[in-house]
């Protein structure tokens, strides 16, 4: 444990806002204790920062952890936080490397994001999988990273059981063999009528122009999830991570 924080190393943790500093350190912040707690036991630890009062009252994570830890100032932790408030407890993890099972939608569901670009719709999109034992997510190379700062806040955990693989949408879903390729469009199919597979791929679409053209092709099942009632004038589009919650509802049978 040490007490001591150079402002090389209080710089360095702050720089974990910038996607393109993550990628080059290979590595992400978790802040808050709730957060911190919930990520411990899942990702490759860098180093803990805390304050005095936290570490007291977690003994065994300071005992755990010892050489990873060290104490911090609430100057220390607002100089290295990307909260408004500063936590007590931050923790700095390795970005894992994760490989998408072969068989992924073959025996379960994989949602596929086509350039989700708000961090918190992808953090709750994340949630939500979780919940609904969704634990792998293709997304295209456009979409917000899954380890920045306000996704991670928004999973509220769930990035510790649900993994995010980027790729080429258009490559990656072909390859997968799902046995069908699910999206939400204004024309499709009304979900709650609509033969659900317990496996295969689930597109979600682009906050404002929702799913591309490109990816839409590849989507054998075309399903809407439609207003109440239906002659009555309504909102034009519902949030992306609203959508996924209603879609992965009806899929599990809810």
């Amino acid at each position: 444990m040490t007490d001591t924080l150079t402002a090389n190393t209080l710089k360095k943790v702050a720089s974990l806002d910038d996607r393109k500093w993550r990628r080059r350190e290979g590595a992400f912040k978790a802040e808050g204790s709730k957060c911190v707690l919930d990520t411990l036991p899942h990702f490759t630890l860098r180093a803990l920062y805390a304050t005095s009062a936290w570490i007291e009252s977690h003994e065994d994570v300071a005992f755990r952890h010892g050489d990873k830890l060290a104490t911090a100032s609430r100057g220390d932790l607002r100089a290295m936080s990307s909260l408004v408030t500063p936590p007590e407890v931050l923790a700095v993890y390795d970005i894992p490397v994760r490989e998408l099972p072969a068989d992924a939608a073959r025996t379960n569901l994989v949602l596929a994001l086509d350039t989700i670009q708000d961090p918190g719709n992808l953090g709750t999109i994340i949630r939500v999988a979780d919940w609904f034992g969704i634990t792998d997510i293709i997304a295209s190379r456009e979409t917000a990273d899954c380890f920045s700062p306000k996704v991670i806040q928004s999973t509220m955990g769930a990035i510790s059981r649900v993994r995010v693989h980027y790729c080429d949408l258009c490559d990656t879903i072909p390859a997968m063999g799902a046995g069908a390729v699910y999206g939400t469009f204004l024309d499709g199919d009304p979900i709650g009528t609509a033969t659900l597979s317990p496996t295969g791929v689930i597109v979600i679409g682009n906050e404002g122009n929702g799913i591309s053209p490109r990816v839409a092709s590849l989507v054998t099942s075309r399903l809407l999830i439609p207003s109440f009632p239906p002659d009555r004038e309504t909102s034009e589009s519902l949030n992306a991570a609203v959508a996924t919650a209603i879609t992965l509802a009806k899929f599990r049978g809810l």
